[in-house]
């Protein structure tokens, strides 16, 4: 199974797909996730200009419901030798759910390197499962494998202030190659990391999704490495790394959220 098979998006034109939105990638409230909702523009741009993505950025605008199909048009505004700059544009019926910029292309300058390192956690197997409360249940937080590989579990946020930084080892079952869909699905978990340096269960709904891809190899597991940045007047930002299980950059992924709190 790939990213495409999982979330179900299918192209129906030159530059026209559709992805019917179903149980195993909505939120709790019933409506697409933003992570898939990005990972499906990536899915459309990537096939639309035939080169991976640099970096994505949604801004998401309204909701398209359970039981919806949601329908993707890009738009390849420039095509140069290296990058292409293209955007998708994403309704349910005449209401525009999601706009999505990206650029893509590769390069061949053999210079560089990463500049930043992965905490040091447990491996996925000796990390306890992230346990999902009834009102997360039947969503996509039921069709995606999470760890807790640092931070307090959801059940043990008891209203002390923790550490801002939090990490989770995400998989889907059945084992999805690393792309740079993937990656915009984990790492819209990080709207979940707010609770811990607060100390209170939140509710985050993304304003936008920024995805950047470093480098993308083989990995079974992918460790959501969550940098919270600061929580003001109902709304969050933070980061989060993504990496391998050797330790590898896939990726990085930001976000605004705003925030409530929970059952509010």
């Amino acid at each position: 199974m790939d990213v495409t098979e999982f979330m179900g998006i299918e192209r129906t034109g030159e530059s026209t797909w559709q992805l019917p939105v179903a149980t195993h990638i909505v939120t709790p409230g019933n409506f697409l996730f933003g992570g898939c909702g990005l990972g499906a523009a990536i899915v459309a741009l990537e096939a639309a200009t035939e080169r991976p993505t640099i970096w994505a950025t949604a801004q998401y605008l309204s909701y398209a419901p359970l039981g919806s199909t949601m329908r993707i048009e890009v738009t390849v505004a420039v095509a140069g030798r290296q990058t292409a700059q293209a955007r998708a544009t994403a309704w349910v019926e005449d209401r525009e759910i999601l706009t999505v910029n990206a650029a893509l292309g590769s390069g061949t300058l053999d210079l560089g390197g990463v500049w930043v390192t992965p905490p040091s956690v447990p491996e996925p197997d000796h990390c306890p499962p992230r346990r999902i409360p009834e009102i997360l249940r039947s969503s996509i937080f039921e069709h995606i494998e999470a760890r807790v590989a640092s931070g307090r579990p959801m059940e043990q946020i008891d209203g002390t202030p923790g550490d801002r930084c939090s990490a989770l080892w995400c998989r889907v079952p059945g084992h999805l190659e690393p792309s740079a869909a993937t990656l915009a699905i984990f790492g819209d978990f990080l709207s979940g990391g707010v609770s811990h340096p607060v100390g209170r269960r939140l509710m985050g709904r993304s304003l936008d999704n920024t995805l950047r891809t470093v480098q993308l190899e083989p990995t079974e597991w992918v460790l959501c490495d969550m940098r919270m940045h600061a929580l003001v007047g109902g709304y969050a930002q933070g980061i989060a790394f993504l990496w391998s299980e050797r330790g590898t950059l896939l990726g990085t992924a930001s976000q605004s959220v705003s925030v409530r709190a929970w059952g509010v």
